[in-house]
C-alpha cells in the first residue's frame, strides 16, 4: 500500500493534495503529474510504501527531477520505488536487471540446459549478486535543503517522515488535511 501527496509551493505558500499514481509508468509521467499541479513553482512529490521506504521527487519547471529515496533496496522491490531507483542508479541498473529477467526459475537462460562447466553455472549467481541495490540512502541527499531540512536530518528519518518533512516545509496543517 502506498501513500503519496503532492505538495506545491504558490505565492500564498503550499498547497497539498494527494495524488493517484496509476498511470505512471515512469518518471517522465511522474514529472508531467506534477508540472499540472504547478506550472513553474516547485513541486514535492512524496511517495510511501507502509513505512517500509519512501521517496522524494522535487520538480521545478523544465529542470530534470531531483529525487531521494530513503532505501535503495526496498524500494526497488516495488513497481514505483523502482522508477525511482532505476533513474538514480543508472542504466547499470537497467542492464543488469535486464539480464537477470531474460533467467528462467531453474537459473538457465532462454531456457537452454544447465551447462556442465561450473563456472558458466555461476554467471546467473554472479549477475543476482552484482544488482546489489544498497540497503540504505539513495539520491539527492540535498533535495530539500534549501527549504529547511538538511541532509543530515533527511538521511535520519523513519517513522514519520512525512510529518518532519511537512514540518521543515512549513506545511504541516496543509498537508494533514489530506491525510
Amino acid at each position: 500500500m502506498y501513500f503519496t501527496a503532492l505538495l506545491a509551493r504558490t505565492e500564498d505558500g503550499w498547497e497539498a493534495s494527494d495524488t493517484e499514481l496509476d498511470n505512471v509508468e515512469t518518471l517522465s509521467d511522474l514529472a508531467e503529474l506534477a508540472r499540472e499541479a504547478s506550472d513553474d513553482d516547485t513541486v514535492i512529490v512524496y511517495i510511501e510504501q507502509e513505512d517500509a521506504w519512501f521517496g522524494i521527487v522535487r520538480i521545478e519547471g523544465e529542470e530534470d527531477p531531483r529525487i531521494y529515496v530513503s532505501d535503495g533496496a526496498a524500494a526497488a522491490r516495488s513497481s514505483y520505488g523502482e522508477i525511482l531507483t532505476r533513474e538514480i542508479l543508472g542504466a547499470d541498473l537497467d542492464a543488469e536487471l535486464d539480464e537477470l529477467e531474460s533467467l528462467d526459475l531453474d537459473g538457465t537462460e532462454d531456457g537452454e540446459p544447465l551447462a556442465d562447466d561450473a563456472a558458466e553455472g555461476d554467471e546467473s549467481a554472479d549477475a543476482a549478486e552484482s544488482v546489489a541495490v544498497p540497503s540504505a540512502p539513495v539520491g539527492d541527499g540535498l533535495v530539500l535543503a534549501d527549504l529547511g531540512l538538511s541532509e543530515r536530518e533527511l538521511r535520519a528519518l523513519d517513522g514519520d517522515a512525512l510529518g518532519v518533512i511537512a514540518d521543515a516545509l512549513g506545511a504541516t496543517e496543509i498537508l494533514e488535511a489530506v491525510r
